[in-house]
């Protein structure tokens, strides 16, 4: 068994859908529109290039509640913080993923 397919297996996603959000989710049949414009919104939070938009925001809060919102921004923020200070004091990956 791959990482993919083990990580997958213990959270209950399949693994088709963890290939999914590596591949093209925002067409992905695989995906509801709620968990697209998560991702999305997860993409823009992550991408210094880019930011949250108005528009997006809108779009994000038409399937979540501002609970739901705060958690899933705290969420995206710290594992990006995470990625970051592990990037600068050169930690490396403890391999439970692979691309």
């Amino acid at each position: 068994m791959d990482a993919n397919a083990a990580v997958s297996s213990r959270l209950g996603v399949p693994p088709e859908k963890i290939e999914a959000v590596l591949k093209d989710y925002a067409n992905s049949p695989l995906f509801t529109e709620a968990e697209k414009v998560a991702l999305e919104y997860a993409d823009a939070m992550t991408d210094t290039s880019r930011d949250v938009d108005d528009e997006l925001f809108a779009r994000l809060r038409k399937h979540y509640d501002d609970d739901t919102i705060a958690e899933l921004t705290m969420t995206i923020a710290w594992e990006n913080a995470s990625s970051r200070f592990n990037r600068a004091f050169r930690i490396p990956s403890q391999g439970l993923w692979k691309r």
